[in-house]
């Protein structure tokens, strides 16, 4: 069997159970607790500086 073959017998007996009660699904919501604190250290100008650089230099 070559690279990008299939063998059609291997796709005979492929069933997909679908079949499922909504109480045994869990969608329980996730709870999280927490911060996030980030600090920048840089200015505007100084980021659209570097995009511009970064852009300068990709072409």
């Amino acid at each position: 069997m070559g690279f990008g073959s299939y063998d059609e017998s291997e796709q005979e007996n492929q069933e997909i159970d679908a079949d499922f009660n909504e109480d045994d699904v869990e969608t329980e919501e996730a709870e999280h607790n927490g911060s996030v604190e980030y600090e920048i250290g840089a200015s505007n100008d100084e980021l659209i500086s570097r995009l511009q650089d970064i852009k300068n230099n990709a072409s």
